[in-house]
């Protein structure tokens, strides 16, 4: 249904999207997970043609978005993050006009309203101006105008973000009927309703894809340490001082500092070895106080941290290379420059001595062709002279 082919997104020198490709069947529903500024969102606006790639191939149910736009948003429905609604329209007329839009046939426009009102549950509020409703209903107003025309994918930015508990789970119940029907993709900070509601996930971080797997795979994939989550109060904090009593601890991060002055740290260890009895043992002789210690149970949360901490790492180890490879070839370049400067100046000098030579080895001779001709002229007169005496004698 949608095949996204080494597709790249830069805004001038800011690359936020890079290269990037995956595919997604008929009928699938599928997370797009990252952390904030991961390129979530840039990438949704180049799959309904917002916004154009720079580069690669973005294909909606065989339509390309660049080639044939009008042909490839026919079938999408978006509902973009912010919900962006007419606030001065009613729920039915914003409805009707994003029927119109979408050049829903006159003959079936009245009963595919209807069927919107109906589906996203917004039917009593339909006379109610848009500017009056609870952020939820503006949330179901705009899946509405998302629904209409029976798009063959759905695809929803945030759909939960702002709502209460009780609009949460009737959304996420909507959005796993509309599964039944549609090609959905979902993006979402919370990650159980991703688990809960997608098949299948894509998450991204910095502009790439790090991972395409069921929840399930993510989960087990990412299982590979022993996790604890602990809960102290550590007034001379020894916590930072913890590996050297500790040395099986591979890992002991601080999650959160609580309101009461407690916090929570996530210990890490092998699969083989649990570290509980170790703490219950060392943590009180050292005045720290245990609050709470469990077994963490692996979540898609969990794999998300995972894969994007190591993912991070690994960007920051290629950067810190390629910025130590960049220093390396500027000084080699600046190194050769030098050498050439200085080859080019010994060059010069010797030039310049040499010129000096001939210049000192030129006056030295013209000194010595003067000398030689003064001696001739002067043999020359003594000649004459000694010629001059002759005749009078």
């Amino acid at each position: 249904m949608i095949e996204v082919k080494n597709v790249t997104k830069k805004y001038g020198n800011f690359l936020a999207v890079d290269n990037i490709s995956f595919t997604v069947k008929d009928g699938e529903v599928v997370g797009f997970l990252g952390p904030n500024g991961a390129g979530k969102s840039t990438t949704m606006n180049m799959i309904t043609g917002f916004i154009e790639p720079t580069e690669g191939t973005i294909i909606v149910n065989g339509y390309d978005v660049l080639k044939k736009p009008i042909s490839a948003k026919k079938q999408i429905g978006y509902m973009p993050e912010g919900v962006p609604l007419y606030s001065d329209l009613t729920v039915k007329e914003f409805v009707n006009y994003m029927a119109e839009l979408k050049r829903v046939p006159r003959k079936e426009k009245k009963e595919k309203v209807e069927k919107a009102l109906e589906q996203t549950g917004i039917k009593d509020v339909e006379k109610k101006l848009i500017r009056n409703l609870s952020r939820g209903y503006k949330q179901r107003v705009s899946l509405a105008g998302a629904l209409i025309g029976d798009p063959e994918v759905i695809i929803l930015d945030e759909p939960t973000v702002g709502l209460d508990p009780k609009q949460i789970t009737e959304i996420r119940k909507l959005i796993k009927d509309l599964g039944k029907e549609h090609t959905v993709i979902l993006s979402s900070h919370i990650l159980s309703e991703v688990s809960q509601i997608c098949e299948r996930v894509i998450i991204i971080n910095k502009g790439r894809i790090i991972a395409i797997d069921t929840p399930e795979n993510l989960e087990k994939k990412t299982q590979e340490k022993n996790v604890l989550l602990l809960t102290v109060e550590d007034k001379n904090k020894y916590m930072k001082n913890l590996q050297k009593d500790l040395p099986e601890m591979l890992e002991c991060k601080l999650i959160k500092n609580n309101d009461d002055g407690t916090m929570q740290y996530m210990i890490k260890s092998d699969a083989d070895i649990d570290l509980r009895k170790n703490l219950f043992d060392i943590l009180p002789k050292n005045n720290v106080t245990i609050f709470e210690l469990k077994k963490a149970e692996k979540s898609l949360e969990d794999a998300f941290i995972t894969l994007v901490d190591e993912n991070t790492e690994k960007l920051a180890k290629k950067q810190e290379e390629e910025m130590a490879k960049k220093e390396q070839e500027e000084k080699e370049k600046a190194d050769k420059k030098s050498k050439k400067k200085g080859e080019a100046e010994r060059e010069k000098a010797e030039k310049k001595m040499q010129k000096k030579d001939e210049a000192i080895k030129e006056k030295s001779q013209k000194k010595v062709a003067k000398a030689e001709k003064n001696i001739k002229e002067e043999e020359k007169k003594e000649q004459k002279t000694n010629k001059n005496k002759g005749g009078k004698k």
